[in-house]
C-alpha cells in the first residue's frame, strides 16, 4: 500500500479517547435499562415502604383512616370510590376505613404493585371486575361483612343505603324506589340475608313487578317493599 493511503487508513480508525466515549455510552445505556426493568418489576421491599407512608409510629401495621385519606388522594379516587371497595376485596381487608400490613402485602403482590402510579393504572381493573356476575355476587357479599359495624350482627340502615347505592345505584332501575322505601320504612338495620336477597331481587325481578312471587321465599322486607310499590304507582294512576 502506497505510503500516503496507508496514513489515511490509520487516520480513520477510532482513537482510543473515542472507543471509550462510545463504551461509556454503551455501559450507560445498558446500565439505564437495568434500571428501567428493575423499577417496572414489583418489589416487596418496596411495597412494604410505601406502606409505611401511611402509618404512624403508634401503629406500623396498620394503615388507618388518616391514612387512608392521603393513599386515596395518592391514587386520585375518593374514598367511596367502588374501585376501593375493589382493592379492598382483593386484600381481603376486614375492616373499612383500615388495612393491615398483611392485608396490604396480599391485595398488592397479587396486582403487582408498589407505588401509586401502578395502582391508577389498576384502577380500571378494578372497576370492570364488577362487569362479571361472579364476581359482581362475591364483592357484593363481601362488602356486607367488610362494611357493617363489627360489634353488631346487622348492618346499620344508613351504611346499607350508601352500600347499595355504589353496588346497585346504577344498575339496577328500581334502587331509587327501593331507597325511599327504606327511607320510610320500619327498618333500622338490614341483616345478611335480606342484603343477599336484595341483589337476587334486582336480578330477577322486572321493573313491572309481574313476576314477582307473593308466596315465594322473599324476606318479608321485599315483600313490603313490593306492596308499598305497587300501591304507590296505582296512586299515580289515580291522580
Amino acid at each position: 500500500m502506497p505510503r500516503g493511503k496507508r496514513r489515511h487508513a490509520i487516520d480513520m480508525r477510532p482513537s482510543e479517547e473515542d472507543q471509550q466515549s462510545t463504551k461509556r455510552q454503551r455501559n450507560s445505556y445498558q446500565s439505564s435499562r437495568r434500571y428501567s426493568k428493575s423499577e417496572d418489576a414489583f418489589s416487596q421491599k418496596r411495597c412494604l415502604a410505601w406502606f409505611r407512608e401511611y402509618t404512624t409510629p403508634d401503629d406500623t401495621d396498620t394503615l388507618g383512616p388518616e391514612g387512608m385519606e392521603k393513599f386515596c388522594e395518592d391514587i386520585g379516587v375518593e374514598p367511596e370510590n367502588v374501585a376501593m371497595l375493589v382493592l379492598a376485596y382483593k386484600m381481603g381487608a376486614k375492616q373499612m376505613g383500615f388495612f393491615t400490613q398483611s392485608e396490604w402485602l396480599k391485595g398488592l403482590t397479587d396486582l403487582q404493585c408498589d407505588t401509586a402510579s401502578k395502582v391508577q393504572c389498576k384502577l380500571e381493573y378494578l372497576r370492570n371486575m364488577l362487569n362479571d356476575p361472579n364476581s359482581f355476587k362475591i364483592i357484593y357479599r363481601y362488602a356486607y361483612d367488610f362494611a357493617r359495624d363489627k360489634d353488631q350482627r346487622s348492618m346499620d340502615i344508613e351504611t346499607a343505603k350508601a352500600m347499595l347505592q355504589l353496588l346497585l345505584g346504577k344498575h339496577w332501575p328500581l334502587y331509587a324506589q327501593f331507597a325511599q322505601f327504606l327511607e320510610q320504612s320500619k327498618y333500622k338495620v338490614i341483616n345478611k340475608d335480606q342484603w343477599c336477597n336484595i341483589l337476587e331481587f334486582s336480578r330477577t325481578i322486572s321493573n313491572d313487578l309481574t313476576n314477582y312471587d307473593v308466596d315465594g321465599a322473599w324476606p318479608v322486607m321485599l315483600d313490603e317493599f313490593v306492596e308499598w310499590l305497587r300501591q304507590l304507582r296505582a296512586q299515580s294512576t289515580i291522580s
